[in-house]
């Protein structure tokens, strides 16, 4: 059996988001090390190192060990040191991997375009900060555990957990180890119950959807785990605001509709099912309801949980009975 092919002498990592770059530098480490157990991994701040210290790095080891080099914020060098980088990158030691990790952006740009003119393989780690980016990210993590997810479960899963990668991965992996691969919208309400629960998107869910008791059940939650009223405020208005947009775009293919109405297939679906059950009036009293109670949130009410309450109440009672 030929044994794996040496990783590329040199590589760029280039992105804001850490969990990204952290795994793009440990395929390299486990690439260099698949090729030669005994390889040595070297990190270092790029900036707090002069070109003599760079060369000393990269300078072969008596006995050819291999080794990976790993130059992190390496957008923060100095211009001698930017230079020193690409010089000694053009003409590595054999066994050794130098890793530049580099935020990205227009500082020391020059010195990310020399490297990838030396032909450096390019791991761009760019920021996730859209929904359907991080709706992607998601399934990309559920497949990666071995499994799969339901459309309908992403966007609960990232309103249980939040935003960070970090958690939202780890979230995907034990959903895929305690359910046997398939995760839906069920399983992950049933493991993140509270999170889930208690998020401002819950309670608007229940009160679009005209469900009174479930509202105020899922705004109490919300109360008592400490959810700001701000974001419930908020996520009320985005819900409002879906139906306004899904309801004028008509009946049409929810894929079709996904990009021009900026959001994902699974929500403009569900928004299709639900918008049924509002007139245009009622959705004027329902907009009419969530500004009043986000100024009241924000300081003109005296009671914020009371006037979010009032706010619930109202806009369930625009839709009238399911």
């Amino acid at each position: 059996m030929a044994p794996p092919p040496s990783p590329a002498p040199l590589r760029l990592v280039v992105g804001e988001e850490e969990l990204l770059v952290e795994r793009a530098v440990a395929e390299v480490v486990a690439e260099a090390r698949a090729a030669d157990p005994a390889t040595e991994v070297r990190r270092y701040r790029a900036a707090e190192l002069t070109p003599v210290d760079l060369a000393e790095s990269l300078s072969p080891s008596l006995f050819a060990e291999g080794r990976v080099v790993v130059l992190q914020n390496a957008h923060e060098v100095g211009k001698d040191l930017a230079t020193a980088i690409v010089e000694q990158a053009g003409d590595p030691a054999d066994g050794i991997v130098l890793v530049v990790v580099h935020a990205g952006g227009a500082r020391n740009k020059a010195m990310v375009d020399a490297l990838r003119k030396l032909g450096a393989p390019v791991t761009t780690c760019n920021r996730i900060t859209r929904f359907e980016e991080r709706a992607d990210f998601v399934r990309a993590e559920v497949r990666r555990a071995g499994g799969k997810i339901a459309p309908e479960a992403v966007g609960v899963l990232i309103e249980a957990v939040g935003s960070d990668l970090r958690e939202l991965a780890a979230a995907a992996g034990q959903l895929v180890a305690d359910t046997g691969g398939t995760v839906d919208e069920r399983a992950v309400r049933r493991y993140h119950r509270g999170r889930a629960e208690a998020s401002g998107f819950a309670v608007a869910d229940k009160v679009v959807a005209g469900d009174r008791a479930g509202a105020l059940e899922a705004l109490r939650w919300a109360q008592l785990l400490g959810v700001p009223s701000v974001l419930v405020a908020d996520a009320l208005a985005d819900a409002l605001r879906t139906l306004a947009k899904v309801g004028s775009a008509g009946r049409g293919d929810p894929n079709r509709l996904a990009g021009p109405l900026g959001m994902p297939p699974w929500k403009i679906r569900k928004a299709q099912q639900q918008v049924r059950y509002w007139h245009p009036e009622a959705l004027a009293e329902a907009f009419a309801a969530a500004a009043q109670v986000n100024a009241d949130v924000k300081g003109a009410a005296a009671d914020a949980d009371y006037a979010l309450e009032r706010a619930v109440l109202r806009i369930c009672a625009a839709r009238g009975p399911r």
